[in-house]
């Protein structure tokens, strides 16, 4: 077993995931690599509760910033370019930090996906026209025939997902569910995965909490340069969708935020299912921070040479 430990720290949005990735980093003299899909893209800064531009400086940071909306990306992608860093941060460092609540990305670096073909953008042009004109049931329904298997354990609300699905099912003839991995594929590091979690009232008033700070910080302004590139699958995402179409008039102004604020507490709640179901995670309360340093040295205790 290697030396080397992968410390990931997961869970819903606005638990408290960067605050304490910035400790453990500090503590353990290490540095982190986001796994947050929405913190790659450069030009989403406000709505994506990036770390800030201090936050950045304390530790080095990896995987922020480092696309453009513009760009094709996914967690196989994701998958190749982090085990490169890892690999290469472990040649100074015996831990490496791992920290967001994507967790298809959480995923393929822990465990592996086996290789999908490049996505089909005509393919894609053809299911986001069908999901605009037909709505998101078509798509299910189709998924659902195709590969029932995949269809059990998709987010069945995340059209990106599903589409993606399609695609691959298109251009390979086979279940998009064959190319996912059903057991954890060997790595050479050891992997020790911390959960964050808070009483449900309190994750939520942070929740609301944060979106207010947003808008505070001009996120609409931001969503008024993006609304050009709306169509980009990038941005088709919670809280840049809802002041989207209050730029076309669908909402007003206080529905739009109370919307997001509903969405984002939505998706946390989605976050805490999937993190849940593996068993892998220590779950703590974000302020448990020396009970973590020791759960972690712990960890470290028991990889073997």
């Amino acid at each position: 077993m290697s030396t080397k430990l992968l410390v990931a720290i997961v869970g819903p949005t606005a638990v408290g995931k960067t605050a304490l990735s910035l400790h453990v980093a500090a503590k353990f003299r290490t540095e982190i690599l986001s796994t947050d899909s929405r913190q790659f893209y450069k030009e989403m800064e406000i709505g994506t509760a990036k770390p800030s531009p201090d936050e950045l400086q304390q530790v080095p940071h990896h995987f922020i910033n480092n696309l453009s909306i513009r760009d094709e990306y996914n967690a196989g992608k994701y998958e190749k370019e982090a085990l490169a860093c890892i690999h290469e941060l472990f040649k100074t460092h015996d831990k490496v930090i791992l920290v967001g609540g994507s967790g298809l990305f959480v995923k393929a670096l822990c465990n592996g996906f086996d290789e999908l073909p490049e996505a089909d953008f005509e393919l894609r042009e053809k299911y986001e026209s069908i999901l605009k004109e037909k709505g998101i049931e078509v798509i299910q329904q189709e998924l659902m025939e195709k590969d029932p298997v995949y269809y059990e354990t998709v987010d069945k609300q995340n059209p990106r997902r599903l589409i993606r699905a399609l695609e691959v099912i298109h251009q390979t003839g086979l279940p998009y569910s064959q190319f996912r991995k059903k057991k954890a594929v060997s790595r050479d590091f050891s992997v020790c995965k911390i959960g964050l979690n808070i009483d449900k009232a309190v994750l939520r008033e942070r929740i609301e909490q944060r979106v207010d700070q947003m808008i505070s910080n001009h996120w609409l302004e931001e969503c008024m340069k993006l609304y050009p590139q709306r169509a980009l699958g990038s941005l088709k995402t919670v809280g840049y969708s809802e002041i989207f179409d209050f730029i076309e008039g669908k909402n007003d102004w206080n529905t739009t935020i109370q919307n997001i604020k509903t969405n984002t507490w939505h998706y946390a709640k989605r976050q805490l299912t999937w993190f849940k179901k593996d068993e892998e995670i220590k779950w703590f309360s974000p302020d448990e921070v020396e009970d973590i340093y020791t759960y972690i040295s712990s960890a470290t205790d028991t990889v073997k040479p």
